[in-house]
Formats: structure tokens, sequence, C-alpha cells
């Protein structure tokens, strides 16, 4: 028996009981890195600001993009993605469908976690897009959810992403995105 089958498991209702900022995989408390730097945070403000202003809430009212919101995947599993495109999900404590697109923006204590982990889960989950932002890179890396599993659709600093096969219009400039994190 290995060490990490001795540790406790734990479910949503601990969960909910916690102070400060925690995720919770298979059980598994994961502390959340303390606030992220004001470039993680400014480049987060981009990406929501084009995303919102690329499709219109009239004409897509079931869907929103959101910040940092729980999403209960089971009882043992609650993660909160930096971003998220989320569709016909009422539940007003946290999320309970797989969203659209899943934004992660990475910094040195998160990245192993969000390019393994939540790789793995988001894929299960089959969320349509899971796009990895690295800041100091001005890069992101886009997947595409294809047969199950992900294929990657490109590394992009300076173009355009146009979403398919998701209910509403919806593109992500990353040369604006960028653009004032190059001066």
């Amino acid at each position: 028996m290995s060490n990490i089958e001795l540790l406790p498991k734990y479910t949503y209702s601990d969960y909910t009981m916690w102070e400060g900022d925690w995720e919770l995989i298979e059980g598994v408390p994961v502390a959340m890195a303390p606030a992220p730097m004001r470039k993680h945070q400014n480049i987060a403000t981009e990406i929501i600001f084009e995303l919102k202003s690329s499709f219109e809430d009239e004409e897509c009212p079931e869907c929103e993009v959101s910040f940092e919101n729980d999403w209960k995947i089971s009882n043992d599993t609650i993660l909160r993605p930096n971003i998220v495109f989320v569709c016909n999900d009422d539940n007003k404590k946290y999320l309970t469908k797989a969203p659209k697109i899943i934004i992660e923006i990475l910094s040195p204590s998160t990245a192993k976690k969000d390019e393994t982990v939540k790789f793995n889960i988001y894929e299960n989950e089959k969320v349509n897009y899971y796009i990895l932002v690295y800041p100091d890179d001005l890069k992101a890396k886009v997947y595409k959810i294809k047969n199950d599993k992900y294929s990657k659709v490109g590394d992009f600093t300076k173009k355009r992403l146009v979403f398919e096969d998701i209910e509403c219009d919806l593109e992500l400039d990353f040369e604006k995105v960028f653009r004032r994190f190059r001066r």
C-alpha cells in the first residue's frame, strides 16, 4: 500500500468548510497558489474582455464568460479554472456542466498541474477547448477535443482563434490580448 492511499479522502461538503482557496482532486485537497502576479491578472482581464466583446449576449443568452468559478465535477473533484465559457448551467453556487472553453493562465507554481492533471481531467470531461496561456512567453497553446482526446490546434501569439462546434459565434484575438505586454 502506498502512502497516498493512507491519506484521508475529502468531499464537497468538507471543501465548503475550508478557509482559503482550494481545489479538490479525487478527494485530495490541493492548496491554490497565492494571488497571481499582476501580469497574470491583467492577461486574464484582456482575455475576458476579448471573449465578451466577440459575442452578443442577446444572440447567445444561455452562455457566459466567467472568472474563477468552482466547477463541481463530482463529489470529490472540484476545480477552479481561471476563465470559462459555459452554456446552459443555471446552478448559482458552482458550475455543474463541462464548460465549452477553459483557459488556465500558468504560473511557475501551477504549470505542472495545469499541463498534466487538469489537462487529463478536462479531456475526460470533454471540455471542447483547453487553452494554456504562458504569460512570460506571451503565448497560448490551444487544444480541441476530437474523438475524445485533445489534439493541438496550435500555438497562438498574434493570431486570431475562431472557435468551432460551440453554440455561439466566438473568437479570441491573441494579438489584442498580448499587445500591451509586448511594449
